[in-house]
């Protein structure tokens, strides 16, 4: 271990990870109950499915849905850019530290700790790009399930079992996709590691308190909730 590693880098490290860790366990299993806007969107996507399933002409879902993998597919190209260039970087990574080190709001770290920040970096972008390809695998699959639908008219319950079904593959293919997004943010929360370990934990509390807000307390939430509450009183008085 570095020599200068001291015991508030590895509560600063610590918090990091538990900060990462306790958000995405909140946004699986509900935490915020159904107020936040992937749980809307989850609903949401059922009901697009079954209108779907209720069209002969499906050329609209086709564009939406090549729309969201054309997202996923830029995510993960990107990464491995930024991958690639972390990477390269440990070969001038002496220079480097040289260059941070000599900035007036950074701490002064060996060069052992210097590349071990580094490479936690390396190791988020590294989860986010296996995030963001197992995001487009999903979303494969989801093609075949959605080019496998037969064409209407269905019977109400088997459109809505095959709509459950399709929709929640499609919610498992947007949770990676979200999860390799959600590593852009945190790495940026680890980057602050460089100025010092109390950077650390501010980044990466600030990080949850962001996506937090977005997703529980925005008006971006408010307005789904609305659109949603709406779709499912709609539903409830069709089967009345």
């Amino acid at each position: 271990m570095p020599a200068d590693l001291t015991t508030l880098d590895i509560v600063a490290f610590v918090w990091f990870v538990g900060s990462w860790v306790g958000f995405t366990v909140s946004q699986h299993h509900r935490l915020y109950g159904r107020n936040a806007v992937n749980q809307h969107l989850k609903i949401v996507r059922r009901h697009w499915m079954e209108r779907m399933l209720e069209r002969e002409n499906r050329i609209m879902d086709a564009q939406l849905f090549g729309h969201t993998m054309h997202s996923c597919t830029f995510f993960a190209s990107t990464n491995m850019l930024v991958l690639a260039a972390l990477i390269g970087s440990f070969g001038a990574a002496e220079r480097a530290q040289q260059v941070v080190s000599g900035l007036s709001f950074t701490v002064q770290t060996s060069h052992q700790l210097f590349e071990i920040k580094m490479m936690l970096m390396v190791v988020i972008f590294t989860f986010g790009f296996f995030k963001f390809t197992w995001a487009l695998r999903q979303y494969n699959y989801c093609c075949a399930l959605i080019g496998s639908a037969p064409m209407p008219p269905i019977p109400p319950e088997d459109r809505k079992v095959m709509a459950q079904t399709i929709g929640e593959a499609l919610t498992l293919a947007i949770t990676a996709l979200n999860g390799g997004i959600r590593a852009y943010y945190f790495a940026l929360a680890a980057l602050a590691w460089i100025i010092g370990p109390i950077p650390l934990i501010a980044a990466s509390s600030g990080v949850v308190l962001v996506l937090t807000r977005r997703q529980a307390f925005s008006a971006t939430e408010k307005v789904i909730r609305v659109q949603t509450e709406w779709l499912e009183r709609n539903d409830s008085s069709k089967a009345k």
